[in-house]
């Protein structure tokens, strides 16, 4: 009988994902973007044919993709090398030569809408108006453009616009708890939640008609619900709210009076169809945890892109009765057996307040005894039941994996969501302690021999708890986190300098609060060997944050290895560099594994 190895790094991480997609008007065309060459590009597929084709060759991921409402063309977003600069461009809808229609060096542009007739293209962008942006309307033909909105006050976004193009529909993002939708029509802006100094959301909306607008909020509640505005009657209704569940995408099938609305509660999503005629409300099985988006054609086909813990991303066709699979990702060469399935676990915190989880156990037969600690990235995000290749990885080589949910997470409501609001360094943190004192108490890890790893805040909250509970850790693995409050909120993004102060803190109302919430304050006690990985184009968190954290302790004589990606951003667009930044991490844990791993 023959005997095989492990499956190694690159068969887990050959798991090819998948960003974005549309599908044409007349669904004879699907394009995706998908780095199934090991870089992002975009791919077609002729419908009902499921075998793909490159449409480009530029090797960078895309951020923005429609099509033109006549299925002739594709506009598509990219940046250079994870720079989040991004420009539009026009695509063929077989591929070759790309065509530039919005490019502006040094500039961040966001959200294209194209015009019913296809003629004229909306966006957003940070150009003249760096902090609080302005939407221009580009007529395709002429090359003309005009200004059509100026942001003022906060980050203002075009979200869409009335069948008749009338009215637009815009919001303001004054922080991440506080996103207001606006309607334009002439000189007047119409807010569509009643005025309240209490601060609450919208996250979506859509005209069914040219009066009639539907919104996701949780204006005067804890959790996103459905509502309407009537822009004749200007009157707010409340439509349809679910217990513990928030509302997060919606979208309108014309064709049959349908609103499709899905949900997250906790870890999962759920999708739910609304009949606008009948009033009725049902609940759509779907084929995955997570719904990634969800687009209707206009014949009122449902397409939907999502994944689970052990399924990689897909895009399905809903036929009425199933979900049939577009795509066929799977883990390469890696039985489904071998994968792990969370647990959904809770704990209490320091203050009462229960904590959801998920807790990865490695199969017995692999199993190491390693418990690696993951705080999530945000942090005003959640760990969810989504699919992670590198999580799989770990699992497969003996690693369990504990990803908590802490205070500041979204999925429980606008007040624990608010949490993290200018306590970054505490609340949360106190949470995570939390989360290994259970851990310790139930006998999956012990005091002094746990991993902990995390990514952007969640490699901010590495740092934060080397520093303050090294006594917890044998290792530490921060992958582009925040090391120096300070620096962070000045090195930001312009557009997202206005909601600093309510995000993270003032650094000079707050001056104490972000030097006790700093990791970099910490310096003597990151006793514990560490990584630390960063993108050199990173627009988020930049290469400083880490540069100055690696010196620092360096000059301590402290054991830091730095591993500094030179054409990557806020994450890894390139396969090759995902597997090498996880081929480092697992040498650097093996350092610190107990026991010798199985063959």
């Amino acid at each position: 009988m023959i005997t095989f190895p492990k499956p190694d790094v690159e068969q887990f991480l050959r798991t090819f994902s998948i960003a974005d997609f549309a599908v044409s008007p007349d669904e004879k065309h699907l394009v995706f973007s998908t780095n199934l060459s090991g870089k992002y590009n975009l791919w077609g597929m002729d419908l009902p044919n499921s075998f793909p084709y490159p449409l480009t060759s530029i090797d960078q991921s895309c951020q923005a993709l429609i099509y033109d409402k006549k299925s002739r063309f594709i506009i598509a977003g990219f940046d250079q090398d994870g720079n989040e600069n991004t420009q539009f461009y026009g695509v063929p809808l077989n591929g070759g030569t790309m065509k530039g229609i919005v490019h502006h060096e040094n500039t961040r542009n966001f959200m294209p809408k194209l015009s019913n007739d296809s003629k004229k293209l909306y966006y957003t962008t940070s150009r003249g108006n760096a902090s609080f942006l302005n939407a221009y309307c580009l007529d395709l033909e002429s090359g003309q453009e005009k200004l059509v909105l100026e942001g003022k006050d906060a980050a203002t976004y075009l979200f869409g616009f009335s069948p008749d193009e009338e009215t637009l529909l815009y919001y303001k993002h004054f922080s991440n708890t506080n996103t207001l939708l606006y309607a334009k029509k002439g000189n007047g802006d119409i807010l569509l939640t009643p005025p309240t100094e209490k601060q609450h959301t919208v996250n979506d909306g859509v005209f069914v008609s040219d009066s009639m607008i539907y919104l996701l909020t949780d204006y005067d509640s804890d959790f996103t619900y459905l509502a309407s505005y009537n822009l004749e009657t200007n009157k707010f209704c409340k439509v349809k709210e679910l217990e513990n569940e928030c509302f997060t995408a919606i979208n309108y099938s014309k064709e049959n009076q349908l609103l499709y609305i899905t949900s997250q509660k906790g870890v999962e999503d759920q999708l739910y169809e609304f009949n606008l005629e009948k009033e009725n409300w049902r609940n759509i099985p779907v084929p995955c945890s997570v719904i990634n988006k969800l687009e209707v054609a206009a014949s009122g086909t449902l397409y939907l892109f999502g994944m689970g813990a052990t399924k990689p991303h897909n895009i399905y066709k809903n036929t009425g009765d199933e979900w049939v699979s577009l795509t066929k990702y799977t883990v390469p060469g890696v039985d489904s057996d071998a994968l792990v399935e969370p647990d959904i676990i809770t704990y209490t915190s320091f203050d009462g307040l229960e904590i959801e989880s998920l807790f990865f156990r490695a199969k017995k037969e692999n199993d190491n005894g390693e418990v690696i600690f993951w705080p999530h990235g945000g942090p005003q995000a959640a760990e969810r039941k989504s699919f992670r290749a590198s999580f799989q990885f770990f699992l497969n080589h003996g690693y369990s994996i504990f990803a908590p949910n802490f205070r500041g997470s979204t999925g429980y409501g606008l007040e624990f969501t608010k949490m993290v609001e200018g306590d970054w360094g505490n609340g949360p943190r106190l949470d995570n302690v939390a989360g290994l004192d259970w851990l310790i108490d139930q006998g999956h890890a012990q005091k002094g021999k746990i991993l902990l790893m995390g990514g952007s805040f969640g490699g901010y909250m590495a740092l934060l708890m080397h520093g303050r509970h090294a006594d917890y850790f044998k290792a530490v693995v921060d992958i582009f986190g925040p090391s120096n409050l300070f620096s962070f909120i000045n090195s930001v993004p312009d557009d997202w300098k206005p909601i600093m102060d309510q995000w993270v803190g003032n650094p000079e109302k707050d001056k104490e609060k972000l030097i006790e919430y700093s990791p970099i304050t910490y310096l003597e006690s990151m006793i514990k060997p560490m990584l630390v990985i960063q993108g050199a184009n990173d627009p988020r968190v930049v290469k400083e944050e880490s540069d100055q954290i690696v010196q620092a302790l360096r000059d301590k004589g402290r054991d830091v290895d730095y591993m500094l990606l030179e054409d990557e951003g806020h994450g890894f667009s390139k396969k090759e560099n995902e597997i090498a930044v996880y081929q480092k991490i697992l040498s650097f844990l093996k350092r610190f594994t107990a026991v010798t791993e199985k063959v």
